[in-house]
């Protein structure tokens, strides 16, 4: 056959394999639609002060509290300053702050931009929530479901429809579980490590699957911090080793919360490949805490496992006080109080999430 008969031939394989091509293409691939809002679930990594508003004693609407955030406000964060969250919804540009829920000043129109359902010293298990007289996951969502109705009163069930599916969603929870309910009992008094943390998982698996049959296609949820490296929990096993001056993070504690997140990890993949036209993400925090533990003079930090206010080795909530003596300088410190971050660590974990996650939303 003539060459020439070739060509119209070849011309139309081209043409119908262009638009093939161009959808494999990522620099051709459509581009994800505008982040619309974030809405938040957990403990106190994401709680801007919704106890204030129960009756908890896990408060922190009290100096020291609040003292680089703006005006120094204590605000009911458990940190000096900002959170991830904030730090987050403010890179997005969707507003400055992620505020909390139940702060009555927040108006309704707020709700389309995003706000945090999250209680300090909660958890995926309903015991923990219980222990500390704070807001259950289950209640958690109620709250949001509240928020819906709220919304849909407002411009309708369309657009509600549309924030809601263009937002990010952000479950930050687990820690709290660890510490309660395995490494401050009484050896036996539970099931394995293992299978506990498979009980924890199977709530994060039930929770975003309400997420999603609510509309929300954007969902991130956090992995668990080096647990062991908490000030609090190296204080205990300091006490418990009964060698008072040589602090280090407990390593067997640190191993758990990678088993945990090798775990999350796969979970979270398992239910972006079965919830149709989700990005269900793994949210990794274990990594920029324990880089910063590890080398921080990279990132300007002196201390690594003691909080800034009191003794930073017990003080948190209600014992990290306004007569608590602070450090002076508290971006050299990756904790501020025995439990939480500084927010100098928590723009960090935001910078790496947004680095890590921001592409894939």
């Amino acid at each position: 056959m003539n060459s020439h008969h070739y060509k119209p031939i070849l011309l139309t394989f081209l043409m119908t394999l262009l638009p093939l091509l161009q959808l494999l293409s990522p620099t051709n691939a459509l581009p994800s639609p505008p982040i619309t809002a974030l809405y938040a679930f957990g403990d106190s990594t994401v709680d801007p002060g919704n106890n204030n508003y129960i009756p908890t004693l896990f408060r922190s609407n009290h100096p020291p509290y609040g003292k680089s955030f703006p005006a120094q406000r204590s605000t009911g964060r458990f940190s000096d300053g900002k959170l991830a969250t904030d730090f987050l919804v403010s890179s997005f540009g969707i507003k400055p702050t992620l505020p909390a829920y139940l702060n009555p000043s927040v108006k309704p129109f707020e709700l389309l931009t995003g706000v945090s359902f999250a209680s300090a010293g909660s958890g995926l298990d309903d015991r923990t929530a219980m222990l500390s007289l704070t807001l259950n996951m289950d209640r958690q969502w109620r709250y949001f479901e509240e928020a819906v109705r709220k919304m849909k009163s407002l411009v309708g069930e369309l657009e509600t429809d549309r924030v809601i599916r263009n937002a990010v969603f952000v479950i930050s929870a687990g820690t709290n579980d660890m510490t309660n309910n395995v490494y401050t009992r009484a050896p036996g008094s539970f099931i394995t490590v293992s299978n506990y943390q498979d009980f924890l998982l199977s709530k994060v698996e039930t929770f975003v699957q309400r997420l999603y049959n609510a509309g929300a296609r954007r969902i991130t949820v956090a992995g668990l911090p080096p647990i062991g490296c908490l000030p609090v929990q190296v204080t205990v096993a300091s006490f418990t080793s009964r060698n008072f001056h040589r602090r280090t993070c407990t390593e067997h504690q640190n191993a758990d919360s990678r088993v945990y997140n090798r775990k999350l990890q796969s979970l979270t993949f398992r239910l972006s490949q079965r919830l149709r036209g989700s990005r269900v993400l793994y949210l990794d925090i274990y990594s920029p805490l324990i880089d910063m533990i590890n080398y921080p003079r990279k990132y300007g930090i002196q201390e690594t496992l003691r909080g800034c206010c009191g003794t930073g080795f017990l003080e948190a909530g209600p014992l990290c006080q306004p007569t608590s003596r602070t450090c002076d300088d508290v971006s050299k410190y990756l904790f501020f109080d025995s439990v939480h971050p500084s927010q100098k660590a928590y723009s960090v974990v935001a910078s790496f999430a947004l680095r890590n996650l921001l592409p894939r939303l």
